[in-house]
């Protein structure tokens, strides 16, 4: 059995019966009686999901929650995230107990991962996609709370990946996979090469994955924004290839908002007397004119990675060994959105120049024959250039990892410690283009003065002052013209756009030193002690273009980030058996563990844990723990500069009389629209679904602070294994937790935000807001915050039954079950007589979030069942998740939610029913070939299953972070062993 490594790294094969480290403690121990809940996923379960990405084989577990992975078409246009962490394009990463990603913390072979770059921020969480899955032994996930044995992070759990260790010889993987549909074809290949002596032992491993795109457009439930419809509404974009025109024409004091007809080529007539009527090229702007940007996003995104891995044990001495670990990996992979919309005017709310923009009446192509001033004319322009083409952001992520040390054991008289020390160094790079950007100085320059010459060339500037020579007037007026392939020329493209380049960097730098044994004998065996010492720096910073820098961007602005920070620790852990082996105590130990940390951003942080174990009797055993945790604020949090978030939001100012066909608010929700400067008149209609919200980092920031409590029956009754012919092990285990976590690091969530103010009139959301004296949100400031607490706990419950060898072979079950009881978000709101504390408590069980896309099943449960039979291996595994419920606003039209509130829109929701894949496997192994070759073909989504259509969800009409791809995926896979 190996030694897996916490403080000890995987080594050397040990007899069977030895002591072995544990995630979850540092102290040797029998690996039957974990101290601790932790899930083991061996090489034959990772390789019977079917699954190339380390993050998507852990989303499978039932006790992961949602978080990014490949099925996230996570582009730049979205923004960057309050938690400064970026949009991680690209990227995967674990949660665990839904409590997010960045409380996860991610170990290989027990050492610290670096986080994950995707050039948009400074990530918190580990981008698992730096990790191959060729070079994985097994995956050991704690699920307890564990900052006093790792230090911060260990909030939700820990994922410890072990490495392969020892090879004589060679293995060879190829894998090939793909939808029924003919899309999202994925290869991976793998080659590994070891030798092992008595002395020293060294592996090799290269591998390469290839993952193909699949298209939006290319699935029914993703061809529009709202799964089901075929035709526009709101949630479409105003920002459409026709362009949206809402103006004053100072002229006749006329308000209008307008589209051009389609087919109209050249500039389009404007008829003052009679806008949009039959006497000009223009009609009046309605839901049908909006632009569908659906099919241009991506449902799986193209990923490419290649990886190498060596790793080398050389025994120096008898009791002095030195280990040494190196990994490359690149990831090229790409996100897509529609083309990037030109939203120019006050009314516009980018927080960015194209809001200041003045269109001049002598600009070639503006058929209104006046100046559209910004400074006296709150307009708003909506012009989506299809002519561009669509927003690719590809993005080249390197990450190089190191470490070495030395690792043995002293005698100490009559005791034997082991000791380790080890040096890592990690670094994670992102470089990220983005084709199809504009420059907004470029576009102003372009949308000012020109003048034609005597041959009819248009040019900026006027003939006493020329503009820059290279500057093309730009016609944002022109529509897609009678061709249909737009009035934007290349030559305008040449001068207004550009391709963008970010940059982010982590780095990580961690020495640690441990040591562990035996101290003094006990009557029930050894007092046993483990202690060490830990030094971290971490550097992280992300670069924006210059461009986006100066502000000069049409898209999202940022600023850039740096920081860095340091960590000194020192740990012990102690574990004392108190009874063994009598009567009703087979065994009864105590176990406790405490550790400080001192951070140079907030100072020191000390935590600590105990628990106990009671065997009353050999098959039965209890097992308890408390424990207190931390989260440091990460340096995106910390240090993150302003930046801007797109959030799909309903604002409950817009349309709130129902003049424009929708319900009408409540009375007390108008009346605090009105007092924030909405129009009484409800002229006011939100432009686009998606709303600017200002989000960065705050150095004020506290460290977080949890409490867990775990509870945990494990039984495996030997008498009835020996009492009956149909069972050769059975055991289950049933663990209770409860993690309270205070001084959540978090922006309060943007709709809580909105709702809050105009449902109560809050000033503590209120503040937040700002609008535009048409109603319009122009500003929405929504920084990071100690914002409050979260308490959630549930019920784990494994059930695992082999059956002896029969003529027809032998079978084997697994079960995993995990049970929300409770998940409950607080946040601040302002304190009243009924409400003194000024908080307020949102329950998440049972729900989906939709934006970002979190669902909180009440269960979800897999059920794995093995047929082994001479060279054949089976398995069918069955995935449960039980059903949710989501907002569902603005959709009675279609009867589409499953519940609608008449009176106030605001509560209508829509119930997600239960889900249920089925994934089968066969394996074959000629025995011919003595047993060298493995043949596999497998199945996923057996039954083609579609997941439920999600009206609330940000992308693609369903939750990405919970459900499958629609469609059945089938692979194939062969190995070759060369021994």
């Amino acid at each position: 059995m190996e030694v897996t490594g916490v403080g000890e790294e995987a080594s050397e094969l040990e007899p069977e019966g030895e002591t072995i480290v544990i995630t979850g403690s540092r102290i040797r121990s029998d690996p039957l009686d974990k101290q601790a809940p932790v899930q083991q996923l061996t090489r034959e379960e990772i390789e019977r999901s079917g699954l190339t990405s380390v993050a998507d084989i852990l989303q499978h577990l039932p006790v992961s929650g949602g978080s990014l992975n490949t099925r996230f078409n996570s582009s730049g246009n979205f923004g960057f995230p309050p938690d400064g962490g970026g949009i991680g394009a690209g990227a995967a990463q674990a949660d665990l107990r839904s409590l997010g990603s960045k409380r996860v913390l991610v170990l290989v072979d027990g050492i610290r991962w670096v986080n994950g770059s995707s050039a948009s921020g400074v990530s918190g969480a580990t981008d698992l996609n730096t990790i191959p899955v060729g070079i994985i032994e097994r995956i050991e996930v704690l699920e307890d709370g564990a900052s006093p044995i790792y230090g911060s992070d260990a909030i939700a759990g820990v994922i410890n990946i072990i490495t392969r260790k020892d090879l004589d010889g060679a293995v060879a993987n190829a894998y090939t996979g793909g939808y029924h549909q003919r899309d999202g074809i994925t290869q991976q290949y793998d080659v590994s090469w070891g030798q092992t002596s008595e002395r020293m032992s060294i592996i090799v491993s290269t591998s390469i994955v290839d993952q193909q795109r699949i298209s939006a457009n290319d699935r029914d439930l993703s061809r529009f924004p709202i799964p089901g419809i075929t035709e526009c509404t709101n949630n479409c974009s105003s920002g459409t290839p026709q362009g949206r025109f809402v103006l004053t024409d100072p002229n006749t004091g006329q308000d209008l908002n307008l589209t051009i007809d389609e087919g109209v080529g050249g500039t389009p007539r404007y008829d003052p007397t009679d806008p949009g009527g039959a006497g000009d090229d223009f009609n009046p702007f309605d839901t049908t004119d909006r632009f569908n940007f659906s099919p241009f996003n991506l449902m799986m995104t193209p990923s490419r990675r290649v990886g190498v891995f060596s790793g080398v044990r050389y025994k120096i001495a008898d009791a002095v060994s030195f280990r040494g670990t190196a990994l490359f990996n690149n990831r090229q992979s790409a996100n897509q959105a529609a083309p990037e919309p030109l939203f120019i005017g006050p009314e516009a709310g980018n927080g960015n120049r194209l809001d200041r923009i003045s269109i001049h009446e002598t600009n070639p192509y503006n058929p209104f024959g006046f100046t559209i001033d910004a400074a006296t004319n709150p307009y708003f322009i909506g012009r989506r250039p299809l002519e561009a083409g669509p927003r690719i952001f590809e993005q080249t992520v390197n990450t190089w990892y190191v470490s070495g040390g030395l690792y043995g054991d002293v005698a100490v008289g009559d005791r034997t410690f082991y000791w380790d020390t080890t040096l890592a160094y990690g670094i994670n790079r992102a470089d990220q283009l983005k084709r199809g950007a504009f420059n907004s100085a470029k576009i102003e320059s372009a949308l000012g003065p020109a003048y034609t010459d005597g041959s009819g060339r248009s040019f900026c500037g006027t003939p006493d002052n020329p503009g820059d020579p290279n500057c093309v007037p730009f016609n944002i007026f022109g529509g897609q013209g009678a061709d249909g392939n737009g009035t934007i020329t290349q030559e305008m493209l040449d001068y207004v756009s550009f391709v963008q380049h970010d940059i982010s960097e982590q780095q990580l730098v961690d020495v640690t030193a441990n040591v562990a044994g035996g101290i003094i004998p006990l009557p029930a065996g050894n007092l046993s002690l483990a202690a060490g010492i830990e030094h971290r720096r971490l550097a992280g910073f992300f670069e924006p273009d210059p461009v986006v820098v100066a502000g000069d961007s049409a898209g999202i602005p940022a600023q850039p980030t740096d920081g860095k920070y340091t960590v000194n620790e020192a740990y012990a852990e102690l574990q004392a058996p108190l009874i063994a082996r009598m009567p009703g105590f087979d065994l009864l130990d105590v176990n406790g563990a405490v550790r400080v940390s001192s951070y140079s951003t907030f100072g020191t942080e000390a935590t600590f844990k105990a628990g106990a174990r009671w065997r009353p009797i050999k098959d039965l055993m209890f097992r308890g723990s408390f424990g207190q945790g931390f989260r440091a604020p990460g340096i995106g949090e910390l240090f993150g500069s302003d930046a801007r978030f797109d959030q799909n939001l309903d604002d409950p100012c817009s349309d709130m009389l129902g003049l424009n066909g929708g319900t009408p608010a409540p009375q007390n929700v108008i009346d605090n629209c009105v007092a924030r400067g909405v129009p009484a008149d409800g002229s006011y209609q939100q432009f686009n679904q998606q709303i600017s919200i200002t989000t960065g980092g705050n150095e004020d920031l506290d460290p977080e602070a949890s409490t867990s409590i775990t509870a945990s029956i494990v039984y495996s009754p030997t008498w009835l294994i020996q009492s009956s012919p149909w069972i050769d092990r059975l055991n289950l285990e049933v663990t209770y937790f409860n993690i309270g976590l205070d001084e959540a690091i978090s922006p309060v969530d943007a709709q809580v935000v909105l709702d809050s103010c105009y449902q109560t009139g809050d000033p503590v959301f209120c503040d937040r807001i700002g609008r535009t004296p048409t109603g319009v949100i122009n500003s929405f400031s929504n920084q990071l915050e100690n914002i409050g607490s979260i308490a959630t706990s549930g019920l784990g419950i494994t059930l695992g039954y082999t059956a002896p060898n029969t003529e027809f072979g032998r079978f084997r079950l697994t079960s995993n079950t995990n049970i929300l009881i409770e998940f409950t978000e607080t946040v601040p709101a302002t304190p009243t007589p009924d409400n003194p504390d000024g908080l307020q408590d949102i329950e998440r069980v049972g729900t989906e979030v939709g934006d970002p896309e979190r669902a909180f099943p009440r269960f979800k449960s897999n059920l794995v069942i093995d047929w082994f039979f001479r060279e054949w291996r089976a398995s069918l595994t069955t995935r449960y998740t039980h059903s949710v419920r989501e907002p569902c606003r603005d959709l009675q039209d279609f009867d589409f939610c499953s519940d609608y509130d008449t009176e106030d829109d605001s509560n209508s929701t829509n119930l997600l029913s239960p889900m249920v894949y089925n994934d089968a496997q066969v394996t074959w192994t000629p025995r011919k070939l003595d047993n060298a070759l493995d043949l596999t073909v497998g199945v996923n989504n057996l039954f083609n299953r579609d997941p439920p259509a999600c009206y609330s969800c940000a992308l693609n009409g369903f939750d990405a972070s919970t459900y499958d791809i629609p469609g059945v995926f089938g692979y194939l896979k062969a190995s070759y062993r060369m021994y």
